[in-house]
């Protein structure tokens, strides 16, 4: 937003029209939601800068780069006065809503922004080992708002992998259903997983595109009947990049128990 100069100057540079570099503030943001030891925390912003952009800042500060940013979003509470009692009013920002120009709307000290988060859904992404080798995947919550590319950035960043996300693609197979196909950009893994009959004969897999084309893979057929068996089939098909993994392995038990993001 651009500000009106305070005064004229003489000099040639006065003449340029160019905005002035927009002045900053800071704002407390509790962070409960984040880290039950950490009240709050406070962030240096812009009038430019949204509350989506804050909630990335937080992630940031928190070293959680691996979390959803659909997940999270910034409330505002207000204290106003009328006839002399203060009446509370809370309101859910939006994503693009501009917290610096609505703290200074209100007197200092009669406003709080806070960070809540929102219901989500754990996405479970095979594919791991084009990243590193050994990995099989990663389990994450995602909101039923994250579209395919912020899903790849995620599975990035969980692996601290700096390319870019136009480098990869995420597939949806079924080994009972006979198909695979590449996620578009826009969809939305978690309703499309909501959708699944079941999880077991379904998932999400992350692949590496040959020379910025995203590659399909010949569909194999399986000739197993039960689920279990659909399952060592889909996984362990080494064209796949994915290993035998059952339900009832130790290994799916103590990951899920322990690595949850």
């Amino acid at each position: 937003m651009q500000e009106p100069l305070s005064s004229r100057s003489s000099s040639t540079s006065s003449l340029l029209d160019v905005a002035p570099r927009p002045s900053k503030c800071t704002i407390k943001v509790y962070t409960k939601v984040l880290c039950a030891d950490m009240e709050y925390k406070t962030l240096c912003i812009n009038q430019q800068t949204t509350s989506k952009d804050v909630v990335r800042m937080l992630l940031s500060k928190f070293k959680m780069k691996h979390r959803d940013p659909n997940l999270f979003y910034l409330t505002m509470e207000v204290w106003m006065r009328k006839t002399g009692i203060p009446i509370r009013s809370v309101v859910v920002l939006e994503d693009d809503a501009h917290p610096a120009e609505l703290q200074a709307c209100h007197p200092r000290g009669e406003s709080k922004f806070s960070m809540k988060m929102r219901r989500g859904g754990l996405v479970k992404v095979f594919g791991g080992s084009c990243l590193m080798a050994g990995s099989l995947y990663k389990s994450l919550l995602v909101s039923d708002r994250t579209c395919t590319t912020e899903l790849i950035q995620l599975v990035l960043h969980c692996y601290n992998s700096t390319e870019h996300h136009e480098k990869f693609s995420i597939f949806e197979i079924s080994c009972t259903k006979d198909y695979e196909r590449r996620l578009h950009s826009t969809e939305l893994p978690l309703q499309i997983q909501q959708e699944w009959p079941t999880n077991e004969h379904f998932a999400f897999q992350l692949r590496r595109n040959v020379e910025g084309i995203q590659r399909r893979l010949p569909w194999l057929r399986s000739h197993e009947t039960s689920g279990n068996a659909n399952l060592q089939w889909l996984y362990g098909r080494s064209s796949l990049g994915l290993h035998s993994l059952s339900e009832n392995d130790d290994a799916f038990n103590t990951y899920e128990n322990c690595f949850y993001i």
